[in-house]
C-alpha cells in the first residue's frame, strides 16, 4: 500500500457506463475488442462490410481469421451477405445514428452476429449478440473498448495488461495547446503504440478515467447538438441521418454528405478537424458503389460534448460561405 508522496490526478468514482464482470470485457482497442468477439462465436470466418475502417480488417488478418465481405445499400443494410454455417457476421451501426431496434431487427437475420457499436457508445447491447463499444471516440481517454455477451469473460486471462500512461500526454497537452502542434505528434505516438499492440486488456488509466465520467451531460450534449445539425444541414444533405433514428440514439457525429470536394479543405482551414472515414476504399471499390460515394464525400460533423450552438453556426456559416 502507498501512502503520501505527490498527488496524482483525482477523478469520481463508480459512474463506469458498463459496470461489473459477468459477460464483460474490457480490452484495449475496437479492432481488438471485434477479434475478441470473433473468437468468443467460435466461428472460423466472419463477414465484414467493405465500408469499414480498414484497422479492423488489418487486425484479423494478422491474427489470420478467414475474411468475406458484403456491400450496403443506400440504406446501410447488406445486400450481399450469404452468410454459412460457422461465420459470424459483423453488423455496423454507422456513425452511431442507427436505433437499437433497428439493429436487433438487422440482427433478427443472421447467426453469430458481432454488433460494431464503435460509434455508438449508449446504444444498449442486443442480448444474442456479442456487443462491441469504443471508448476514445466518445470520450478523452487514450484507449479503451468493451466486448459484452454472453461469456465475454471467456480468453481475458490469455492477454496481458494494457499500459496507456506513456503514450497519453495529448490528453494534457490539448488543453494547453489545442489539437495541433505538440499534442497532434504526441496524439500519432499513442495512435502508433495502438497499431502495433495486440490485443490486450484495458488500461488502469482508462479504466480510471471512464469511472468518473459524466455519462448524462455527454448524452445530453450530443443529442442536442444531433437535432440541431438536423435543422441547420437537411437541405442540403444527401443522405437522411434520421432514417433509422429515435429519442434513445445518442450518434457519435452527424454525417453530412455534399457532393462538394473543395468543402472538406474549405471546413480545415477553417480548424474544422475531420475528414473523409476510410479514404482507402476510393482505390478498392467501384466508382458506382455506394461505399465509393461515401467515401468520397461523407464529413463527419462534430456534435460532442465539448461544443454546442456557437460552434456549430460557425461550421455552418463556413459550408454556406456567409
Amino acid at each position: 500500500m502507498e501512502i503520501g508522496s505527490f498527488i496524482e490526478l483525482q477523478f469520481c468514482k463508480g459512474q463506469e457506463y458498463y459496470k461489473g464482470d459477468a459477460d464483460i470485457a474490457r480490452l484495449n482497442s475496437g479492432r481488438a475488442a471485434i477479434y475478441h468477439a470473433f473468437r468468443i462465436t467460435g466461428c472460423s470466418t466472419i463477414w465484414l462490410p467493405i465500408y469499414q475502417c480498414d484497422t479492423v480488417r488489418d487486425f484479423l488478418n494478422k491474427k489470420n481469421v478467414p475474411i468475406k465481405y458484403y456491400h450496403i445499400d443506400k440504406n446501410f443494410n447488406p445486400i450481399d451477405l450469404k452468410q454459412e454455417k460457422n461465420e459470424a457476421v459483423l453488423l455496423v451501426n454507422y456513425y452511431g445514428i442507427m436505433s437499437n431496434r433497428r439493429m436487433e431487427e438487422l440482427a433478427s437475420k443472421y447467426q453469430n452476429v458481432i454488433i460494431d457499436n464503435s460509434q455508438a457508445f449508449f446504444c444498449r447491447p442486443i442480448d444474442s449478440c456479442m456487443n462491441v463499444y469504443s471508448c476514445r471516440k466518445f470520450m478523452g481517454v487514450p484507449d479503451g473498448a468493451y466486448v459484452i455477451g454472453k461469456n465475454a469473460h471467456l480468453f481475458l486471462e490469455e492477454y496481458k495488461q494494457c499500459f496507456s500512461s506513456d503514450t497519453s500526454l495529448f490528453l494534457l497537452q490539448r488543453i494547453e495547446f489545442g489539437c495541433e502542434g505538440k499534442a497532434y505528434e504526441s496524439r500519432k505516438f499513442n495512435e502508433y503504440r495502438l497499431e502495433t499492440e495486440d490485443i490486450m486488456r484495458m488500461s488502469k488509466l482508462t479504466q480510471t478515467i471512464l469511472d468518473g465520467t459524466d455519462y448524462e451531460l455527454n448524452k445530453q450534449k450530443r443529442l442536442k447538438n444531433f437535432k440541431l445539425a438536423c435543422s441547420l444541414f437537411s437541405d442540403i444533405n444527401k443522405i437522411d441521418p434520421l432514417m433509422n433514428f429515435d429519442e434513445e440514439t445518442i450518434p457519435m457525429v452527424y454525417p453530412l454528405v455534399v457532393e462538394d470536394e473543395e468543402l472538406l479543405n474549405k471546413l480545415q482551414k477553417a480548424k474544422h478537424f475531420q475528414g473523409h472515414w476510410w479514404s482507402y476504399l476510393l482505390n478498392e471499390t467501384k466508382e458506382s458503389d455506394f461505399e465509393n460515394w461515401l467515401s468520397r464525400y461523407i464529413i463527419p460533423i462534430t456534435i460532442d460534448q465539448r461544443y454546442g450552438k456557437e460552434e456549430l453556426e460557425y461550421i455552418n456559416s463556413v459550408i454556406r460561405g456567409k
